[in-house]
């Protein structure tokens, strides 16, 4: 056999859609190291759900408002206190009428304090009101939080994805009733329909997940049924249709592979959105309940202690959430980069 006829014998093989998209995905040193904070938020995240950290979060490990480490404690007088003379001839009474009941109200708080369990002067983040810790409480709020972003954008793909691909594939009199509903939902403004149904349904993080789904479908579905459409006069969809391929396979079998970068840009993208959205929530008292403790509910608890000056709290939520959403932005962009049809004719 000769060389040339072996090489027409050879088959090449095209390089995959996801290898390519992988390759151009390391080249990008911003997505990949905003992976890698991802990555660090998930492994906290699985950490906090088995119980290896944040395990009782709940538990009043420090003094009320407990400064951070770095801070150093509090100086033990109260802050505001009463400057009470001294001298042989001052009557305690004409300073403050409570005066003599001030040694019983002390000797009686001191042995509770003595048969109570210490707690910390400081602790690394600092303690909220209650002297719990603000570290713990930031890596439980990051589970509860992320967790409700996540599963909430599934529940908004499977229903945009689903609805689209009805839309665009069929048309007629299924896409003009589903373009119907999805006029009635764009025409109300979202944050107002949102407030709706949390008032309906109540608090709760099941709540919140079904509320941000079923009313942050609507953008995907719009481009999820503009590409059905497009794709399904191609020339492989036509093919399918010719040697007896179904109308469920060529939808979900032919042209669902080929959009599926759009519905996962769009997914990371809903999920940015979606832990933006129950921040606000719970910041308004309407998402999770007060049993649980989210980014939202940090921040709504933070506004009552910045006014005393006990800024920690506010400020580990607040860097809690930039850095993820910072992150996992990042990470979406490079993403949609990588997936991007138009770079595979660049190369």
């Amino acid at each position: 056999m000769t060389p040339a006829a072996g090489a027409v014998g050879v088959a090449e093989r095209s390089e995959g859609v996801w290898h390519a998209a992988w390759r151009r995905f390391r080249t990008d040193r911003v997505g990949v190291v905003s992976a890698a904070v991802v990555l660090a938020f998930l492994l906290l995240i699985l950490a906090s759900w088995t119980g290896i950290v944040a395990r009782d979060w709940q538990r009043e490990v420090g003094v009320a408002n407990a400064p951070p480490t770095f801070l150093g404690p509090r100086p033990p007088e109260a802050i505001g206190a009463i400057e009470v003379p001294k001298g042989p001839n001052v009557d305690l009474s004409d300073v403050d009428p409570l005066a003599p009941r001030y040694a019983e109200w002390e000797a009686a708080a001191q042995k509770y304090r003595t048969a109570e369990t210490p707690k910390a002067e400081t602790l690394p983040l600092g303690g909220d009101r209650l002297g719990r810790d603000v570290l713990a409480k930031a890596i439980k709020g990051t589970e509860i939080s992320v967790f409700v972003g996540v599963l909430a954008s599934i529940v908004a793909t499977t229903i945009g994805t689903v609805l689209g691909a009805l839309s665009g594939f069929f048309g007629r009199r299924v896409g003009d009733f589903l373009e119907w509903l999805y006029n009635v939902f764009e025409s109300i403004p979202g944050i107002l329909l949102i407030f709706a149904f949390a008032a309906v349904f109540g608090r709760g993080i099941g709540t919140v997940v079904l509320i941000l789904g079923l009313t942050g479908w609507t953008g995907l579905y719009r481009q999820v049924r503009a590409e059905f459409m497009k794709h399904g006069s191609r020339e492989y969809v036509r093919a399918a249709e010719a040697i007896g391929a179904s109308r469920t396979s060529r939808m979900f079998r032919h042209i669902l592979p080929n959009v599926s970068h759009v519905i996962l840009v769009r997914m990371s993208l809903l999920v940015v959105g979606f832990i933006k959205a129950e921040v606000i929530l719970s910041y308004l008292g309407l998402g999770v309940g007060v049993e649980d403790v989210s980014w939202g509910t940090m921040l709504a608890e933070a506004q009552s202690e910045l006014i005393l000056g006990y800024w920690w709290q506010l400020a580990a939520a607040t860097l809690f959430m930039a850095v993820f959403v910072t992150a996992f932005s990042l990470l979406a962009d490079a993403v949609r980069d990588a997936l991007d049809p138009k770079l595979r004719g660049l190369e």
